[in-house]
């Protein structure tokens, strides 16, 4: 079963799609990785949907186009891929552009319609709405995917993702899904690629390879204030978005930001991010655990350098080493996320997200749908 799997996540920086083979049997599913590609988004549509985010006032017809917009941006970025694969069916996350999880609200925007009518497939969408709908945060998603991807019979696992928010995933030896415990831990990029687009005037986006961070210092006063947001200190389940981690939040901490170099601010802010991984790391997992790390801040080396020199205890990589490209797992794990729907599969894991229940996610825009099912059916039982 081939499947696309697409993902736009919080740091706006475009569209992944990820073409995986699919193959599963009554207990394991096995995926592989046949095409990744990332495309940005047009400077245009990554501006307009930044003017959504507070302060803004939006207008109902702005978030309208923007639907519209997404959706055939998604669809020119399927095109992308190689044509040699036929896809069954194609699974999208759409553009997050609000998440209240305490309060079960959250919305992506971005016309599926668009990608059916180019590729001619099925395509799944709206992942998070059914476990809001049973008062669950509808995020952390990832961790039904972390569970088939990471789980291993010989050691204890933990998959940690930093996009622009970041979040792990504790996976026991040998467990099943229902067992793994997950959830966000706070910003990731999100903050260092605000600071960067401010100070440069938006000529960069992000600290690329971490070289800005790798060149300053920490400021310890300023890391010590921003960790006193009461975020960092609730249980599980819990989860945060732009809401908490973006503007709002730079500019609590304006006054200090400012008196530091590009450099130091960086370092400070992705030691933000390593010192929060880290606790809650060593708060939920045993020495020794093996950590893979995964989204684009697996490729900021000074924020990796932070994470290791406060996990001397445990084994930190990227999600490569299980041949898994780091920014491309979270596109991979909406293709599960899509074969699970398909199969009418609950998978939010309510001990991550605090639904009632397990419920199955997502809705479907059918092509072809009763052929697409009975090939899943004959695949099965093969």
């Amino acid at each position: 079963m081939i499947a696309l799997g697409m993902m736009s996540g919080t740091s706006l920086d475009g569209i992944d799609a990820a073409l995986v083979d699919v193959r599963t049997s009554q207990r394991r599913c096995q995926l592989k990785l046949l095409e990744f590609c990332s495309t940005p988004y047009d400077a245009a549509l990554r501006n307009a949907i930044e003017a959504l985010f507070p302060p803004a006032s939006v207008q109902p017809a702005t978030v309208a186009d923007l639907h519209r917009r997404i959706g055939i941006a998604y669809a020119d970025a399927a095109s992308g891929l190689p044509a040699q694969h036929h896809i069954d069916f194609v699974a999208m996350h759409g553009q997050t552009i609000f998440h209240d999880g305490q309060s079960a609200i959250t919305l992506q925007i971005g016309s599926p319609y668009f990608i059916r009518d180019r590729l001619g497939a099925t395509v799944c969408y709206d992942f998070r709405s059914a476990d809001c709908a049973l008062n669950g945060h509808g995020a952390p998603l990832v961790p039904y995917a972390d569970a088939a991807l990471f789980v291993s019979s010989v050691e204890d696992r933990i998959a940690i993702n930093i996009g622009g928010i970041a979040n792990l995933t504790y996976i026991p030896r040998d467990s099943e899904p229902e067992n793994v415990l997950a959830f966000d831990t706070g910003p990731g990029n999100m903050l260092i690629d605000a600071l960067i687009s401010q100070r440069t005037n938006r000529s960069e986006r992000y600290d690329a390879d971490g070289a800005y961070a790798a060149q300053g210092t920490v400021d310890e006063s300023l890391l010590t204030a921003m960790l006193e947001d009461d975020y960092f200190s609730q249980l599980p389940p819990k989860s945060t978005g732009r809401e908490r981690f973006g503007a709002p939040f730079l500019a609590a901490h304006d006054a200090a930001l400012r008196r530091l170099s590009l450099e130091d601010g960086a370092a400070t802010l992705a030691a933000l991010t390593a010192h929060v991984l880290a606790r809650d790391v060593k708060a939920v997992a045993p020495l020794g655990a093996r950590i893979f790390v995964g989204g684009g801040g697996a490729r900021n080396t000074a924020l990796m350098s932070a994470l290791r020199e406060r996990l001397p205890s445990y084994d930190v990589e990227t999600s490569d080493a299980l041949n898994l490209p780091a920014e491309a797992k979270e596109a991979v794990a909406f293709a599960l996320l899509g074969y699970a729907t398909l199969r009418g599969m609950p998978a939010n894991l309510p001990r991550v997200t605090g639904s009632k229940r397990p419920t199955v996610l997502g809705s479907i825009v059918p092509h072809e749908l009763r052929a697409l099912l009975a090939k899943m059916q004959d695949e099965l039982t093969a």
